[in-house]
């Protein structure tokens, strides 16, 4: 079986259109040891050897086009797909299953994946395309997954599950279907399907924060982290892994805090805890909302924090106009690109990965102005490593979205 090593980066909007601001107060000790309370992560949520494993693939270098990261592959292990050629690809009918596009990060991915189908549909790899969109309601995706499958039209079906446990008979229903399956961006409990494709994973996300503030403050500084929700695997996998450091480190974590990804409630708890005491350092496990809690900062005439946001623009313009101390981890949004290139594959009988594992590195004040410079004309809420500069409809269909 292969259990599946990351959900939803863009977990950064989970689908939450949530409430507006809390006047909670924060609690005392949530984190740090001066809290009273462990730096140890849950058993529940820490894996040490996928922990491990994920950290030791932020090295290796990966396998494929140096310009094309969504062709690349972490030491993948290539199978046979000819059984699954088509005769005329041309004619191919490639179905999805989307989980939803409920916030910013899938919306930019769903873009991405609408223009590599139009670019391969040009070349005549795949012929007709079509999408189903659940809402994130898994009985909505499972009635969808069966409907292409009694269908009969489609020659493979592209699944992104809503959830691993509940999708996992529905992606099953699929692979006996008899035609090829590709699963990505959150996994399922089989591996029935022909390729499972991510990026690295949640402690690789949440080790690249956790060691960025540990490298840029001084022992004794305060940290602050802020988090959406419990109980959300790739989310908990980030916290565990900055636990994992923060515990190895002489900073002092003074609380995690769970905002429910909403800008009013962050920008309230860091006004809070700078109303008790400095607060050097934000490490975040997605950083969509962090120029909220920097507005904290500016309110309270505090000097800014360093900070671990994420790729969304809106968070590295600030960046860039503020000169912050920051890092923007990445859930690779160009993951949208590649399961459309591997259906195209496997219908022409070509080798793909059985688990493609893409590689998911952040962007760093060296590469903050190239970043940005890509993406001068694109909204606030766009995902810079969103990469799809060669595809037919850049920039106007990520800008007219």
């Amino acid at each position: 079986m292969r259990v599946p090593r990351v959900l939803l980066a863009g977990a950064a909007g989970l689908t939450l259109m949530l409430t507006a601001c809390t006047t909670d107060a924060p609690e005392d000790g949530a984190a740090g040891e001066e809290g009273g309370s462990e730096f140890a992560p849950s058993e529940e949520w820490f894996d040490q050897a996928e922990y491990d494993a994920q950290l030791a693939q932020r090295e290796i270098t990966p396998e494929g086009p140096e310009d094309e990261p969504w062709m690349q592959a972490i030491e993948p292990e290539w199978i046979d797909t000819s059984e699954f050629a088509h005769d005329s690809p041309e004619d191919a009918t490639l179905c999805f299953s989307n989980a939803s596009v409920s916030n910013p990060w899938r919306v930019t991915g769903f873009i991405t994946m609408e223009q590599q189908v139009e670019a391969l549909q040009e070349e005549g790899a795949i012929g007709d395309f079509r999408v189903s969109d659940a809402a994130d309601d898994d009985n909505q995706q499972i009635s969808d997954i069966q409907a292409f499958v009694d269908s009969g039209d489609c020659d493979a079906i592209i699944i992104s599950p809503s959830t691993t446990a509940t999708l996992t008979p529905a992606v099953e229903t699929a692979c006996e279907s008899g035609v090829p399956v590709v699963v990505f961006d959150r996994g399922v409990n089989s591996d029935c399907m022909v390729t499972f494709i991510h990026p690295i994973g949640g402690y690789a996300y949440g080790a690249d924060a956790a060691e960025f503030l540990v490298d840029n403050l001084e022992p004794g500084s305060n940290v602050l982290a802020l988090r959406i929700l419990p109980g959300v695997d790739v989310l908990e996998h980030r916290w565990a892994a900055a636990q994992e450091i923060f515990g190895d480190s002489e900073l002092n974590v003074v609380a995690d805090e769970f905002t429910e990804g909403d800008g009013a409630r962050i920008k309230d708890l860091v006004s809070q805890h700078l109303q008790r005491g400095e607060i050097d350092g934000i490490w975040m496990d997605a950083g969509d909302g962090a120029v909220a809690g920097l507005e904290a900062f500016e309110d309270a005439g505090q000097p800014y924090p360093v900070i671990a946001g994420e790729d969304e623009l809106s968070f590295m313009r600030k960046w860039d106009e503020e000169g912050l101390t920051a890092i923007a981890p990445v859930y690779s949004n160009f993951q949208w690109r590649t399961p459309v290139l591997a259906a195209s594959m496997i219908l022409a009988g070509e080798e793909v990965p059985s688990e493609w594992i893409l590689p998911q590195a952040p962007i760093t004040q060296d590469e903050l102005p190239e970043y940005l410079e890509r993406n001068a004309d694109m909204p606030s809420l766009h995902y810079a490593k969103f990469g799809g500069e060669d595809l037919p409809g850049f920039p106007e269909a990520w800008t007219d979205r």
